[in-house]
C-alpha cells in the first residue's frame, strides 16, 4: 500500500470515475425521491408497502458506492486484487474497536449536550409515552422505560450486526476502494480527502430534508463536517485492521445507536447541535477522538502485511 505524498502516483482516472459512478447513481435516485414525493412519512408514493423514497435511498442511494467500485473496476479492467474483503485473525482487535468505541462517544456526546442544554433532557420519556400512545389515553403496549432498556440493549448487539448489511454498501466504495487510491497523498490527507467527498455525497438527501430538516442548507455543511470526523475513526480502523469489516462495523454502530439519545430528549432541540451524532454538539467527543488521531505519528500507518 502506497503511503507516500506525491499526487503524481494517484490513479486519479479510477478516483473519478467512481466518484462519477458513486455520486451519478445516488444523486439520480435523490431526483427520482424529489420527483417523487420527497422524503417523509407524507411521501405519498408506497412500494411494497413502504414508502418509496426508503426503498430508494436503502438499496440504491447507499449501495451506490459499492456499485461503483465494481464498475470501476470493469470499466478500467482493474481485475479483483485489493478488495479488502479478506479477515484476518491478527487484526481482529479491531473489529472489537469498531464496534465498542462508537457508541462510548455517541453516548456521550449526548451527555455533553444535555449538560449544556438540560432543559432538553427529559428523564421520564414522555416524547415516547406519547408515540405509544398515552396522549390518546390508550393503554400503552410497553412502559417507556421498558422500551429504552430494550432499545439500549439491542442498538449495540443486534442492530449493530443488521446495520452492517446497509453499512456494507458505502464501506465497500469508500473504505475498501476511494481511500486506497488516495493513500498515495499521505494518510491523512487521504483520510480527510475521502471523508469530504462521503459528505458532498449525502447532499441530495440533506437538501431534500434528511437529517437536518430545518436547516437543508447549513445541514450540508455540517454532514461535511460529520463524515470527516466519523471517516477519520473508519479510515483509522480501516487501516489498522487491514480489511473493510471494520469500517462497516464501526459504520453500523454509529448508525444502531445513533436514536438512542433521542428518546431522552424534549422540547425538539436543534438537529444542527443536538444530541445526535450529527450535531456538532453530540458528535464532539468523535471529533476531539479524531484529532488525537491525525496528530498522532505513524496512526494512519498501514500494517506491513496488506489487502490493499
Amino acid at each position: 500500500m502506497a503511503t507516500g505524498s506525491d499526487d503524481g502516483d494517484v490513479e486519479w482516472r479510477r478516483v473519478g470515475l467512481f466518484v462519477l459512478f458513486a455520486f451519478g447513481i445516488s444523486w439520480t435516485i435523490g431526483v427520482i425521491v424529489s420527483m417523487t414525493g420527497g422524503i417523509g412519512s407524507e411521501s405519498p408514493m408506497v412500494f411494497a408497502g413502504v414508502r418509496l423514497w426508503l426503498v430508494l435511498v436503502v438499496t440504491g442511494y447507499m449501495f451506490s458506492p459499492a456499485i461503483a467500485n465494481v464498475l470501476t473496476r470493469l470499466v478500467t479492467g482493474e481485475g479483483w486484487d485489493g478488495l479488502a474483503l479478506r479477515p484476518r485473525r491478527r487484526h481482529w482487535r479491531w473489529w472489537a474497536v469498531a464496534w465498542v468505541v462508537p457508541p462510548v462517544l455517541l453516548y456521550l456526546g449526548a451527555t455533553v449536550f444535555f449538560v449544556l442544554f438540560p432543559e432538553f433532557f427529559d428523564p421520564t420519556l414522555s416524547a415516547v409515552g406519547e408515540t405509544l400512545g398515552v396522549t390518546q389515553g390508550t393503554e400503552l403496549p410497553i412502559e417507556p422505560r421498558e422500551l429504552a432498556l430494550i432499545a439500549a440493549v439491542a442498538a449495540p448487539t443486534i442492530n449493530t450486526a443488521v446495520n452492517c448489511v446497509a453499512t456494507f454498501g458505502e464501506e465497500f466504495g469508500w473504505r475498501a476502494y476511494l481511500l486506497p487510491k488516495l493513500l498515495p497523498l499521505g494518510g491523512r490527507r487521504a483520510i480527510l480527502l475521502s471523508g469530504v467527498i462521503w459528505g458532498v455525497w449525502h447532499w441530495p438527501l440533506i437538501v431534500l430534508g434528511y437529517n437536518y430538516p430545518e436547516t437543508p442548507l447549513l445541514g450540508s455543511l455540517a454532514m461535511v463536517y460529520f463524515t470527516v470526523v466519523a471517516g477519520v475513526f473508519l479510515g483509522w480502523v480501516t487501516l489498522r485492521g487491514n480489511s473493510v469489516w471494520p469500517a462497516v462495523i464501526g459504520h453500523a454502530a454509529i448508525n444502531a445507536n445513533a436514536g438512542i439519545m433521542l428518546l431522552f430528549t424534549q422540547n425538539d432541540p436543534s438537529r444542527l447541535l443536538g444530541p445526535a451524532v450529527t450535531g456538532v454538539i453530540g458528535s464532539l467527543p468523535l471529533a476531539v477522538f479524531a484529532v488525537w488521531l491525525l496528530v498522532c505519528s505513524n496512526v494512519f500507518s498501514p500494517p506491513s502485511s496488506s489487502n490493499f
